[in-house]
């Protein structure tokens, strides 16, 4: 792929204007993206994690272009790829009758096009080659700290539950949904913190090949590298192979049967056991097809995941305290972009510390290049959701209609705006909008204004076709500093001495 071998070696080498301190909180999949990134920027990293070890755990996940093209810039996307395999299409079919209402080609037409590749994998797989690849770089890995306390008085720092304090530069809170060090910001600003039930659960398992051996139609799929989504009312039913077709993910979304009551996160229950059957009766009257292959499921308890939604937050940093990945947007499964935004979150944020010195600037301008574009996935995420769980109907009809339509737009490739698929994990200009972005390449260009004075520069990332996206405007100074890897000092001074600011800067591939 041309972007990921011949262009993205100017933001591969980028380097700390000055060496930090940084404290990052969860060894997650932001956490170690981040600390990797940072490390091989120059900065010094501890990261903390609550877990005492590090499990083969989880199921399915999948990265889209936007983040692969970040992990190759922080070395570690070939290790990756060992474990993950390309996702070639994407089926959208009717619960009822297992009827084809779209087939969306991905891989490798999304490669050309984005300019990095689409994966499915093991979380386990990726995380575990994020460990190894941290580690590799120098990050030092703490287990079973588990954060109590966050104070940024005078320096940022943290305690853990046995009392001890870890202080840096910078403490990035990596620690999920239920993140100690979001209470800490959001309680700086008076943010009232309440979980929204989605009305939805998930049951997630993993069907070892062998066992669909009778499944002739799922075991083609799977061969094919095919994701499949089941949609029904009320829910849909995900499936798609993972280490090298050995196995098959597999995500029931279907209605919670916990009452649906705001809270404010204490003593909130996330996930429950439920046997088998309680999985297999949600879908009970689907198509032969998907019956066939839950009654592939290894018997036994099976866990359900309890969605909620966080509402955005306005403010993603306090003083030198920051928040990236879930604890700063939590995201919901609906477009699979949960992974790839806490990867973007990394990527911004390694690469605004190499554009200033200052960590306040650097705050601001990650956070004005993320704040709005991943508020408008958590909103995507939301729609989706809408979309896909109409009943039996009118509506639903008109959807179905929908998505073939734009399946056959797409296919013909007619040129001009193409029509809207529903399923906004299958549309074209919800993928350019979410796979086609380049967090980093707009960070640098966020920060090129960093001379004495301040210089405001408005970027605008419109896609690979002109579509519109979305924009950040920063407004920064640093002291008279420019880094090495900015415009020319002489090109500064001009954009300096411009009266009212205001540089338009449009984003390409």
């Amino acid at each position: 792929m041309k972007d990921l071998h011949s262009r993205s070696h100017l933001l591969t080498e980028r380097r700390a204007v000055r060496s930090l301190s940084i404290v990052i909180v969860g060894a997650g999949i932001a956490g170690l993206t981040a600390g990797l990134g940072l490390r091989k920027a120059g900065h010094r990293v501890m990261i903390l994690e609550q877990a005492t070890q590090f499990e083969e755990a989880g199921a399915g996940i999948q990265l889209s272009p936007n983040a692969t093209k970040i992990l190759h810039r922080f070395g570690v996307l070939d290790d990756i790829s060992k474990h993950a395999d390309a996702l070639e299409r994407i089926s959208q079919r009717r619960y009822a009758d297992n009827q084809e209402l779209g087939l969306a080609t991905v891989m490798p037409a999304a490669g050309r096009r984005y300019g990095a590749p689409a994966l499915i994998m093991h979380r386990a797989d990726l995380h575990r080659s994020l460990v190894l690849a941290a580690k590799k770089a120098g990050c030092q890995i703490s287990s079973g700290q588990r954060v109590t306390a966050v104070n940024a008085a005078a320096a940022p720092r943290v305690q853990t539950a046995d009392g001890t304090w870890y202080q840096g530069d910078l403490v990035l809170g990596a620690d999920g949904f239920r993140s100690a060090v979001r209470k800490h910001v959001a309680a700086a600003y008076g943010h009232s913190e309440h979980l929204t039930p989605t009305g939805d659960a998930a049951y997630r398992f993993l069907i070892p090949r062998d066992k669909l051996a009778g499944n002739r139609e799922v075991l083609e799929l799977m061969s094919q590298n095919t994701a499949v989504r089941w949609i029904g009312p009320r829910g849909h039913v995900m499936a798609y192979p993972i280490k090298h077709s050995a196995l098959l993910n597999v995500v029931i979304l279907h209605p919670d049967s916990l009452p649906s009551e705001t809270t404010d996160g204490q003593g909130t229950v996330w996930t429950t056991t439920k046997n088998k059957a309680d999985a297999l009766d949600f879908c009970r009257g689907w198509c032969p097809t998907v019956q066939d292959m839950l009654a592939c499921v290894p018997d036994g308890d099976i866990f359900e995941w309890h969605l909620y939604h966080h509402a955005p937050l306005k403010h993603w940093y306090k003083d030198r305290v920051a928040l990236i990945g879930d604890a700063c947007h939590p995201m919901l499964p609906y477009t699979a972009q949960g992974a790839a935004n806490a990867i973007e979150d990394a990527g911004a944020l390694v690469t605004a510390l190499t554009c200033t010195s200052r960590v306040d600037l650097a705050l601001a301008a990650y956070q004005q290049v993320r704040l709005d574009r991943s508020a408008e996935m958590q909103a995507g995420a939301l729609t989706a959701r809408s979309n896909l769980h109409l009943p039996d109907g009118p509506e639903q009809r008109a959807r179905d209609e929908a998505i073939r339509r734009a399946t056959d737009e797409v296919d013909g490739d007619g040129g001009g705006d193409l029509a809207r698929n529903p399923d906004l994990w299958a549309d074209r200009q919800w993928q350019d909008f979410a796979w086609g972005a380049d967090v980093m390449k707009a960070t640098v260009q966020g920060c090129v204004g960093l001379v004495a004075g301040g210089v405001q520069v408005r970027v605008q990332d419109l896609g690979p076709r002109g579509e519109a996206g979305w924009r950040a405007r920063v407004l920064l100074c640093d002291k008279g500093r420019v880094s090495k890897h900015g415009k020319s000092r002489r090109a500064l001074q001009r954009l300096k001495k411009r009266k009212g600011g205001g540089v338009q800067s449009r984003l390409r591939p």
